[in-house]
């Protein structure tokens, strides 16, 4: 059967519902030829005091929605920051909510594999946006490198994030900015290393600091795990604490996206580390709630 927008207004009854049909698909025959797979918010009402003009997303592959779109690729439409889609109400749609004039006004300078040396020049990119709401979500790629010794030290990780903050600071001083824990990513390899889909999608080199020889009892890669979920602890202390020396002007997430308990069913089915669109959708959840813009 085929779809009520396939039809078209070659064809019209004839008799007394002439007219009603041919309405009745002239309406449909608009409402297909708006849209397709986005639908508008509602509208709202006047933008409270302090809304964003300018939204702009930072970060590496996980704000690029990478994956989220069946093949392991960036879909930024299901980005928890920036997404337009219908599938993830990211923050940009929350805001767009109270302010109808924030539409099209969402940047996403997210790249994949993008570390925190990357973030200054994401930033400058931010500034030229005249962005007033940042979200910056960085550290994963920093963390899963070939081994243990090639992940970024903490003190340089530190380094590079606070470069990037200060770029922003000093660029849109009034802008507002949200610093985003890393995911509990030690807690995938707990709920996935026995499950045989993820660990052989693990084995195309998937985070091999923590996810190589997922299924080793060995003493050497149960050590080699500790210091993969130290080091990421390690890089949340100095997110919350380059928040802080930031200024009033910076919220961090308080730890509450690495309290997120993402199983399986949160990340998608092909690498088995990347957020699918409820992974994506509990992000933008968990983080709006620290945004600032939630009270």
């Amino acid at each position: 059967m085929p779809s009520l927008c396939a039809v078209r207004l070659g064809k019209v009854m004839p008799g007394r519902w002439t007219t009603a049909v041919v309405s009745l698909l002239a309406l449909v025959a608009l409402a297909c030829d708006a849209g397709g797979d986005a639908a508008p918010r509602p509208p709202g009402g006047t933008p409270p005091p302090g809304s964003p003009k300018v939204v702009a997303a930072l970060g590496d592959s996980i704000t690029t929605g990478f994956g989220s779109c069946l093949v392991l690729t960036s879909c930024e439409r299901n980005s928890w920051s920036t997404g337009d889609g219908l599938r993830v109400d990211s923050h940009y749609r929350r805001l767009l909510d109270r302010n109808p004039g924030l539409r099209g006004k969402a940047h996403n300078h997210a790249r994949p594999g993008a570390r925190a040396a990357a973030l200054a020049g994401q930033a400058e990119a931010a500034v030229r946006d005249r962005a007033d709401y940042v979200t910056v979500l960085i550290g994963a790629n920093d963390a899963c490198r070939g081994s243990i010794d090639a992940m970024t030290p903490v003190a340089e990780f530190r380094a590079e994030v606070d470069r990037g903050l200060r770029v922003l600071r000093e660029g849109r001083p009034k802008a507002r900015v949200l610093v985003v824990s890393l995911p509990n990513l030690y807690r995938l390899w707990e709920v996935g290393h026995d499950d045989s889909r993820a660990v052989r999608a693990w084995r195309r080199g998937v985070c091999p600091a923590l996810l190589a020889e997922a299924t080793s009892t060995a003493p050497a890669d149960r050590t080699r795990r500790a210091a993969f979920r130290e080091r990421v602890a390690g890089y949340n202390s100095q997110l919350a604490a380059a928040c802080r020396a930031y200024g009033s002007r910076c919220r961090y997430d308080g730890g509450a996206t690495h309290r997120i308990r993402f199983d399986l069913d949160l990340v998608n089915p092909l690498d088995y580390f990347h957020p699918n669109t409820a992974g994506q959708s509990r992000l933008a959840e968990v983080t709006w709630r620290s945004s600032g813009y939630a009270d």
